[in-house]
Parts: structure tokens; sequence; C-alpha cells
């Protein structure tokens, strides 16, 4: 059934939705136009091509026109696959109905080029590019090479296994033991100090340091061996 059922399926649905003359009965085309220009709106950030098809709404259904269509996505979802999208109004009447969709995003993806072993720093020798529907593969798919690149593998891959962003790690950019510059920054100030590295922690991550009189610090790890500490 392409248009699922309002607040507790068919017989859920309010007094006055199931009332509702010709006149003053939802326009199914206008439920499936929000539909799509919600799922528009939420894969306009994809990179690709984006080709969505949604439902049609179940004729049995009897619903009076809202005012307030309200589209959203039950929580956890995502906005690309097979989709199913709620769409709520808020007045004049209290209904509520769901719509299957099928987002489909083609765009270029990375595979490797030739088996990864565990701690190898990528390449672009070890990529190979692909292109297909990227909603059907794993989440966290590497769209671009600026993704892998110089970046090492928590795992061994063979040859022509899909790059995912989760078995990637970006390089220390502060490393234990390390000298390094601790910028502390606040209102109307600023303060640099040396201290020492006590973990690795790449770019964005938590590293702490020593300084010299013994205080242990904590910021986050910067490119150059600095760690930026802001009040």
């Amino acid at each position: 059934m392409a248009g699922v059922v309002g607040m507790t399926g068919i017989a859920g649905i309010t007094g006055a939705a199931q009332a509702a003359n010709p006149a003053t009965q939802q326009d199914p085309a206008q439920l499936k136009q929000v539909a799509l220009d919600f799922l528009t709106l939420q894969t306009s950030g994809l990179n690709g091509e984006v080709q969505i098809t949604v439902a049609d709404v179940d004729k049995r259904l009897n619903l009076q026109a809202c005012d307030a269509l309200n589209p959203y996505l039950p929580p956890g979802s995502k906005p690309w696959g097979k989709v199913t999208l709620a769409i709520k109004c808020g007045a004049p009447a209290t209904w509520l109905i769901y719509l299957q969709a099928n987002v489909q995003v083609t765009a270029d993806y990375y595979v490797t080029a030739n088996a990864i072993s565990h701690g190898q720093v990528i390449t672009m020798a070890d990529l190979s590019k692909m292109r297909g529907d990227i909603s059907k593969l794993p989440a966290g798919v590497v769209t671009s090479p600026e993704q892998a690149v110089g970046k090492s593998m928590q795992m061994s891959l063979t040859s022509g296994s899909i790059l995912r962003a989760d078995v990637l790690k970006s390089p220390a950019v502060v490393q234990q033991g390390q000298s390094v510059r601790v910028i502390s920054t606040g209102p109307g100030f600023q303060v640099a100090t040396d201290a020492v590295a006590l973990n690795n922690a790449s770019d964005g991550q938590v590293a702490k340091a020593k300084t010299s009189s013994g205080q242990t610090i904590s910021g986050i790890a910067k490119n150059g061996g600095i760690i930026e500490i802001v009040y």
C-alpha cells in the first residue's frame, strides 16, 4: 500500500477528517509535493545526482484540508534509500499520515585499488573511483580523495573493498613527548606557553600536555604542534 495510515491507522483518523466534504478534502497531490519538497531540501547538501520518487497517497483516506502541514522524518531516519516520511496536520484538524519514498543518490565513491594493510597511509594510488547509488552502500562511504589521502588504515582491506571513513585515522598533529605550544584564548586576552604533549592527538581531538611549572592542561590539538584552549 503506497500511502499509509493516519494517527493509529485508517480508523484512527479524526472524525473531522472522516467527515470532510469534497470542498474541504486534503489534496493528495499537495501531500506528495510537500513530501518531495521536504526530501529535496534534506538531500540538498549531498554530492551527486539525487532522484526522489514519492508513492501515491492511499486513496481510501478522507482527510480534511490542512492549513499547517508539517513533514518530518522519524528519529534516526536517513533522507536517502527507502524512506518513510511523516506528514502531520496541526490545523484546523489534527491528523498524521506516512508516505513511502525512494531517494536514489548517484555519485562517485572510492574502493581500494589494491590490498591495504593495517596502519598503511593512503595515497591516490590506493584509490579506485566508482560511480553508483551510494544510498545502497554502507554509511560513511568515502566520496572524495581528500577524505582518505594522508590518513592511515585502522584495519586491513582486500582489493576492491568499499572504503569507509570509520576505518581511516587522521595523522597525529600532536605526539606524546613532543614540545608543543599551548595557546589560551579568552575575552580580551591570549596567552602562549610551551609544554610537553602527554598523548597523541589528531587535528580537532583532545590533547593533554604538561607545562614547565608541572601543570597538566587539556585543549584541542591543531596542526603545527599547537594545543588550543578557549575560555
